[in-house]
């Protein structure tokens, strides 16, 4: 074992692995790992190491190391002054260290964002979910889930030696061209003309030099650039902005539109949500993204999918800032890989997702829960196949995202595979599924959320229609007589989980099951930066629980207890062993009203591993929902009219007040 101690930690460095954290997208766990996966691999090659042994990622300042037994280290990435004990020494290639060196890493002060610290034998850290990336939004996984501090120790294993058939040096052709104008390969979809943009804003997305905008990390790249046209006025149930749609899953390096603000969703991004994305960047330039820097110039470059680069190698092909594969075209599909009819007359589309990820989506662009029973079972279907490369399955509202590795399945190969397995499901009014009573303690309008819109006020934006109150703003949009009335149907309503993961760990997406409980609010345009962990907000027709601290958009109307518990997972009798996330697929929430203070009680003794949920087993029969509904319809009808109304007038005070026109500050 080799010991590393930190003098010096740098600006943010963290530990990391490749490829990261897979296999939990469903539940809002991103991947996290090396933001320049490149780079970090090409570091490890040359010591020897597998690819995807644990390093150190470096933002923009490295730190200082003591290596008291000495080491070998490859220091790869942005440019960066390197010195041992003093002396300069070189990156890209294997560095001796003796007892007691000390490898200091200086300031990334030409392009580039990271540079990354490889030591020989790869650094050992506990797993969490099966890898030791470092999660510093859900303070997890690395190093005790933080950047490293000085003081830290770190250990790395037995160094392999270096290997005699490879240079311990990478050749010049084989490093990243790392620069400040970025061209991306991108592919097109899931979401892009002519549902949702006009074919002239495709036609500016890839003609267009977007400027990477100071506010970027690790979870997107956020750029500044032209305002869609948008081939929509709104987004209907899902939100009054056009970029508004029902949740479903996102992908790495896809570019999401929150609101008018396109950003690129890096390792930390989430994994569900409800914006449009119109391409995706391909897996084997997801690189770049990692060294954008404020400032630098962004060109997408569409490329069909099945010629992108590959994510296995590391060589030449992928070292450039300009794709290999240049077509002016992409793919002339707008990301749809087919559209077909149902045994039961379900409309199915099949989007692409990049080059590694299909979405496919059941019915017209609505809630409506007998899709998302569909989806469900589909869900399920493929879960117990277990086709070889399929490595993500994530349902959404009305959707399932099927993320995949090319090398092992090939796209055609997989679409005819899911279309094999819709005509295997059965009819929609026959499913009955597992679904449990969970009663949640709601803090209403608690002062944590009051926090979250003041800062919203005066750090992104004053003049917002939802401001300075979120309940006021939905007793609005929805023609309520008070905001009692929006209490009221809060308290009164019972909320089936459709989805888990939205912004992030285990945060459920859910909606009421009774439509006159169903508010429909539109999203912030632009989204909060900061949102107190398990806020209660509702955005479109869905309500959500905050996993974690991070940004979002749903309106506000309390908060409530955890919904992940990382720390004692084992400990409560709420959260199954072994798994820190509370709430299944098809949970039905219901919440009662406990005050601010009686609510931070019992989030202490939840995070003290003591708390307990109120859960019952049960079960959603979609035949029984429809008689529910069809002996409603009247009361449901004069509801949705009265919504629509009021919908349809605050839309109109947008338009007077320049909203959609870009007056107001976005």
């Amino acid at each position: 074992m080799t010991t590393i101690e930190v003098i010096r930690p740098g600006m943010l460095t963290t530990v990391q692995d490749w490829p990261g954290r897979i296999g939990y997208w469903h539940v809002g766990v991103p991947p996290s790992g090396p933001m320049d996966d490149l780079s970090f691999r090409i570091g490890n090659r040359v010591l020897g190491n597998p690819e995807g042994a644990g390093g150190l990622e470096c933002t923009k300042a490295g730190p200082a190391l003591r290596f008291p037994d000495g080491a070998r280290v490859c220091v790869t990435g942005a440019p960066v002054p390197v010195t041992l004990d003093g002396t300069p020494v070189p990156q890209w290639q294997s560095v001796t260290v003796a007892a007691g060196g000390v490898l200091d890493v200086g300031m990334v002060d030409g392009p580039g964002m990271r540079c990354y610290i490889l030591i020989a034998g790869g650094l050992t850290e506990p797993e969490y979910l099966g890898s030791t990336a470092t999660f510093t939004l859900g303070t997890f996984g690395g190093h005790d889930g933080r950047p490293l501090r000085a003081g830290d120790q770190l250990t790395a294993a037995e160094d392999p030696g270096p290997v005699s058939s490879r240079p311990a040096r990478a050749a010049i052709e084989e490093q990243p061209s790392i620069g400040h104008r970025w061209e991306v390969a991108v592919t097109e979809g899931p979401h892009a003309a002519p549902e949702f943009f006009t074919r002239a804003d495709i036609d500016t997305l890839v003609s267009t030099d977007y400027t990477v905008h100071f506010n970027s990390d690790r979870t997107g790249v956020r750029l500044e650039g032209p305002k869609p046209q948008w081939a929509r006025t709104d987004g209907g149930e899902a939100g009054l902005h056009p970029s508004n749609i029902h949740d479903n899953a996102y992908c790495v390096g896809t570019l999401d539109f929150t609101g008018d603000t396109p950003i690129l969703l890096g390792p930390d991004g989430p994994s569900l949500g409800g914006f449009v994305c119109p391409v995706t960047v391909v897996r084997g330039d997801r690189w770049k993204l990692g060294q954008m820097a404020p400032g630098d110039t962004v060109r997408f470059v569409p490329v069909r999918a099945d010629r992108a680069p590959s994510l296995g190698s590391i060589d030449a092909d992928r070292r450039a800032s300009l794709p290999l594969v240049i077509s002016t075209a992409g793919d002339q599909d707008d990301g749809v890989l087919t559209r077909f009819t149902a045994a039961d007359d379900t409309a199915v589309t099949v989007r692409r997702d990049g080059d590694g990820g299909l979405l496919v989506e059941y019915g017209p662009m609505v809630l409506d829960l007998a899709m998302r029973a569909r989806v469900h079972v589909l869900y399920e279907q493929m879960l117990a196949s277990a086709v070889p490369g399929v490595t993500e399955l994530t349902p959404g509202v009305r959707s399932l995202q099927v993320q995949f590795d090319p090398a092992v399945i090939a796209m055609p190969e997989l679409v005819d595979l899911l279309a094999r397995t819709d005509e295997s499901l059965p009819a929609t009014d026959e499913l009955v599924l597992p679904s449990r009573t969970v009663r949640l303690p709601l803090s209403w309008d608690d002062p944590a959320t009051h926090e979250a819109i003041q800062r919203y006020i005066h750090g992104v934006r004053a003049d917002a229609p939802w401001c300075p109150w979120n309940i006021e703003f939905i007793r609005r949009i929805n023609g309520l007589a008070d905001v009692d009335a929006v209490h009221d149907i809060v308290y009164n309503a019972q909320y089936l989980v459709l989805g888990l993961g939205d912004v992030y760990l285990g945060a459920p997406v859910a909606t009421p099951l009774d439509p006159r409980h169903r508010l429909v609010t539109t999203k912030y345009n632009p989204a909060r930066t900061w949102t107190p962990e398990n806020a209660v907000g509702i955005g479109g027709a869905y309500l959500c629980i905050y996993g974690m601290e991070g940004p979002g958009g749903y309106q506000f109307v309390g908060r409530t207890t955890q919904v992940w518990n990382h720390q004692h997972p084992n400990d409560s009798q709420s959260f199954e062993p072994g798994t820190p996330w509370l709430l299944r697929y098809f949970d039905r929430i219901s919440f009662y009203p406990v005050s601010a203070e009686e609510l931070l009680d019992l989030r202490a003794d939840m995070a003290a591993g003591r708390g307990n949920v109120e859960i019952g087993d049960g079960e959603f029969s979609m035949s029984e929902y429809e008689r529910f509904l069809a002996g409603n319809a009247e009361s449901i009808a004069t509801f949705r009219a009265q919504q629509a109304e009021a919908f349809t007038a605050e839309r109109r005070a947008w338009d007077k007040a320049g909203e959609f026109a870009g007056q107001l500050a976005s």
